[in-house]
């Protein structure tokens, strides 16, 4: 309030201010009942506890790509990423009826169901067709588009959860009900 009286010209403005945004009818902004301008609602976690286990930057000093392939035997993997990736591990349990929101992921994401039953459900499908995965079972989600995973069991479930992403950025993206599925 001091600050007030020593400023009255700021005052005045902050007054003015206030009250030009507390009339919906003379607002300049978007009103939220126009079909155009409604924000669609993010879906949030709920019933599942995230516990991180660790996340670090792997890259190559000596070259812009960072490349390792392994061959041994028939089997043969490769990993490269340009100029490096983030590795980040997670722990996520799920309450019975617990679920992740719809989300998706700035890369590729595996998934090992270690304990209980999980369902995952993709934005893409129109027919939300679930795959059903059990402990033991893992789940490879690309992340370029929504999904969502749901404990649909009366048992507690538990995913150990591995993430591919570009250095520094979140790994999850909350996203809207994309309208597919009945839940």
């Amino acid at each position: 309030m001091s600050m007030l009286r020593a400023r009255p010209a700021g005052g005045l403005l902050l007054a003015a201010l206030l009250a030009g945004c507390s009339d919906g009818a003379r607002s300049v902004a978007p009103r939220a009942d126009e079909p155009a301008t409604r924000v669609p609602s993010l879906t949030m976690a709920s019933g599942s506890t995230s516990t991180p286990l660790g996340r670090t930057t792997f890259s190559d000093p000596s070259d812009q790509t960072f490349k390792v392939k392994r061959k041994t035997g028939d089997w043969h993997v490769e990993i490269k990423a340009k100029p490096a990736f983030d590795l980040a591990v997670q722990s996520i349990e799920f309450q019975p009826g617990g679920e992740s929101g719809w989300h998706s992921h700035p890369g590729p994401v595996f998934i090992q169901v270690v304990k209980g039953t999980m369902t995952f459900y993709e934005s893409d499908d129109p027919t939300c067709t679930p795959i059903v995965k059990t402990k033991g079972e893992g789940f490879l989600d690309v992340g370029d588009h929504a999904h969502i995973a749901r404990n649909e069991t009366g048992e507690i479930a538990q995913n150990i959860v591995t993430y591919f992403a570009p250095p520094g950025v979140p790994l999850r993206v909350d996203k809207p009900d994309p309208g597919n599925c009945p839940f």
